[in-house]
């Protein structure tokens, strides 16, 4: 019993020493560049960017109104009783809750636009993960950073760079599923024109 666990703690200790003689192997990709290139999150990204505009249309809406409503009490103010002074001064800070409120629920930490966010970049994200793990088994690396990250990098070696590697894997996997789409649409018409 001695005997086996002394010669898997030799064991244990001449692998860790072989794996430290070896080095870590490294690479990094910058998440930005492979997105920015990325036809699908583009399009998303556009869509997202129209949807932020509106919102912010409806929240400068609602701002004016606010202003408005505020612009007539100032004027009203003066002929109104201290009861009614009192109920206008209520209903807007209501409606400036409101729009704090909107605003909140539109751009706030957990709002829309977040939700939407991380609704557009996970299938993206999780795309580059399956490849970026593909080929750090391939390439043996022992580590894979995003320099886009908060990962701070005072320096790196551009042949440890592997955005194009990972940009040209997700560019093959939309041309396959694109030729797909093609074949099915194309048997979808030679179906419809022989019945």
């Amino acid at each position: 019993m001695k005997i086996k666990l002394l010669i898997s703690i030799v064991l244990s200790l001449l692998s860790l020493s072989i794996q430290a003689q070896r080095g870590a192997r490294i690479a990094y990709i910058d998440m930005n560049v492979i997105l920015s290139k990325n036809k699908e999150f583009r399009t998303s990204n556009q869509l997202l960017d129209e949807k932020i505009t509106q919102w912010k249309k409806e929240i400068e809406l609602k701002k004016i109104q606010l202003k408005q409503i505020e612009d007539q009490f100032a004027v009203e103010k003066i002929l109104l009783t201290p009861e009614l002074i009192a109920d206008r001064e209520m209903e807007i800070s209501d409606f400036a809750s409101e729009v704090v409120s909107l605003q909140e629920k539109r751009f706030g930490p957990d709002g829309d636009m977040m939700i939407q966010k991380n609704q557009l970049l996970k299938p993206v994200q999780d795309q580059v993960l399956s490849i970026v793990q593909e080929i750090a088994k391939e390439r043996k690396y022992d580590f894979v950073l995003d320099r886009s990250s908060n990962i701070i990098m005072l320096y790196s070696s551009k042949n440890y760079d592997i955005s194009d590697l990972v940009l040209r894997r997700i560019q093959a996997q939309e041309r396959i599923k694109e030729r797909k789409e093609k074949l099915n649409s194309t048997n979808k018409i030679k179906d419809r024109v022989n019945n």
